[in-house]
């Protein structure tokens, strides 16, 4: 072994010494967030094929299927385009890139919170300072979210194997690889920003931009080979045909990528200083501007106010632009109509589908009061609101300022998501955007949540992700598999009047917004009372 060999040795190890310490913090901080986000993804998988048998429980329904997919194009830029007619084949075509891009969201954030996060914070100086490696970090919130991408994978490859190994393999081996694309793409977002708000947002303006590349690929195309589809990961996960003629060769895309990116991350990680970025951020000017505490909780708040409200409005573009298409879709099959009878009344067919579209929406807006409410817990941990505080700044004031974007914001996204379906169906604007505003009330009550634990257990305020997350799968999830009346009131969104199409029942909507204000008053209570987090 040459002199060179055994200088370079110790030196890369010294890189990464500590690894294994952080990658079990990281996992240990992750004991919830992790396990909630991959058993949503895994349920929203393993439930399918029950679903699609009873939806296309013969040859000649799936054969009808897939002639309406070949001539449906909004619903190939919504769903993809199907490569075979068995449960498995539909399984993957269902759910495949909604599961990719749910793995992609989870990874990202697992890599942006144990690097850029931590050093935004100053603990990443801290922990340096010791016997830790230069890459240590890094590499151990990547690792973090191998881990949950292999789980993932073992889960969908496990459940799916009654449909066939092969394909169950091939489906779990891409939303894992999707998924560390992802957390490689947010790991080098995070050598270039300073501000880990910035890196969560621009990985998700890509991931954004490569569902929208699939979308319009998959619209112009019926069998995904649109130059566009295969500009998007999301696309190659697709083009892998889980259960139809498998193309394995694409894993190597996606394995490729996951090099190339993680490859790219630790060299930049490498020629910078802790705490400094390629990108730094802009100066500010020598005189401040900002008079009030709710002035400075929208600056923090403001681009993610504008990526929501720009996503809620086009996505209500597309879902009112392909409601014509989802009835011819459905058509005469009755185990379809139920489901969106469901999720969206007993009404007529047009109006339970975009009823059932206002409340899947609705459910995603919980996920934006979600992350606007523990903003103000990112504050408090990471000591920005110490001194601000320390001023003549009451806590309730600057709580205020963070709550009114939080909830305003909820009202605001989902306003959008109503004039995105008005323009987009063309039709019915007043009764879509009251469906749409009547949704509110259950958003508010998951904020109501983030509120109360965070003003009273603000170590447990990250619990409110699995809140969250249950209120989701139970909403997705719940009436495809028609469960219980019971299981689905325990979400605030079972108790909201199904519009449009039925009936306005302002009782449960009124019992909703008092839960909700008294939720929010109970933590801003014990918000006042309690010691800050140092």
């Amino acid at each position: 072994m040459t002199t060179t060999a055994l200088a370079v040795r110790p030196a890369s190890s010294r890189q990464l010494a500590g690894t294994g310490t952080l990658l079990r913090f990281a996992l240990r901080r992750d004991r919830l967030m992790i396990p909630v986000w991959v058993g949503v993804n895994a349920l929203m998988v393993l439930s399918m094929p029950g679903t699609l048998e009873g939806l296309y429980g013969t040859p000649a329904e799936r054969a009808d299927l897939i002639r309406q997919m070949e001539t449906n194009s909004s619903l190939r830029a919504m769903i993809g385009p199907v490569f075979g007619d068995s449960l498995g084949a539909l399984t993957a075509w269902r759910v495949g890139v909604y599961a990719g891009a749910l793995a992609a969201v989870t990874s990202l954030l697992v890599v942006v919170r144990h690097t850029r996060d931590e050093e935004e914070s100053g603990r990443q100086e801290l922990v340096t300072s010791g016997m830790v490696g230069r890459r240590a970090s890094l590499t151990a919130a990547l690792l973090a979210a191998a881990v949950a991408n292999a789980v993932l994978a073992l889960l969908v490859t496990a459940g799916l194997a009654g449909q066939g190994t092969t394909g169950a393999l091939a489906l779990g081996l891409g939303i894992a690889g999707v998924g560390m694309v992802f957390a490689t793409m947010a790991a080098i977002v995070a050598q270039l920003t300073e501000s880990a708000r910035l890196a969560r947002g621009l990985t998700s303006a890509v991931l954004g931009a490569a569902f929208v590349l699939r979308a319009a690929g998959d619209s112009a195309r019926d069998d995904g080979s649109s130059v566009l589809t295969w500009l998007s990961p999301l696309g190659w996960l697709e083009n892998l045909r889980p259960y139809a003629d498998e193309r394995w060769w694409v894993l190597a895309l996606l394995a490729g990528a996951v090099g190339l990116q993680g490859a790219l991350a630790y060299g930049l990680a490498g020629r910078r200083d802790i705490g400094m970025s390629f990108l730094p951020t802009r100066p500010g000017p020598a005189t401040g501007r900002l008079g009030t505490a709710g002035a400075l909780a929208w600056r923090l708040q403001r681009g993610s106010v504008l990526g929501w409200s720009i996503g809620f409005f086009l996505a209500g573009v597309v879902y009112g632009g392909m409601t014509e298409g989802a009835a011819d879709l459905v058509g005469d099959n009755e185990g379809a109509r139920r489901i969106f009878e469901r999720m969206g009344g007993q009404s007529g067919l047009t109006d339970a589908f975009l009823a059932s579209m206002v409340g899947m929406l609705g459910l995603v807006a919980a996920l934006y009061i979600v992350a606007s409410v523990l903003r103000l817990h990112g504050e408090e941990t990471s000591s920005r609101a110490e001194p601000l505080l320390a001023n003549a700044v009451g806590r309730l004031r600057w709580a205020a300022g963070h709550l009114v974007i939080a909830f305003g914001g909820a009202a605001l996204i989902m306003l959008l998501a109503g004039l995105g379906f008005a323009a987009g169906y063309g039709k019915e604007i007043g009764p879509i955007l009251g469906a749409c505003l009547v949704q509110l009330p259950a958003v508010w009550v998951i904020g109501g949540v983030a509120v109360l634990l965070h003003g009273v257990l603000p170590r447990a305020a990250v619990a409110t992700w699995g809140v969250a997350g249950a209120v989701l799968l139970i909403g997705w999830v719940g009436p495809a598999l028609d469960v219980p009346r019971a299981v689905l009131d325990v979400s605030p969104f079972g108790h909201l009047p199904k519009l449009p199409g039925g009936a306005m029942e302002w009782g449960p909507v009124l019992v909703l917004l008092a839960l909700a204000v008294v939720l929010v008053a109970t933590g801003l209570a014990g918000l006042r009372r309690r010691d800050m987090t140092t």
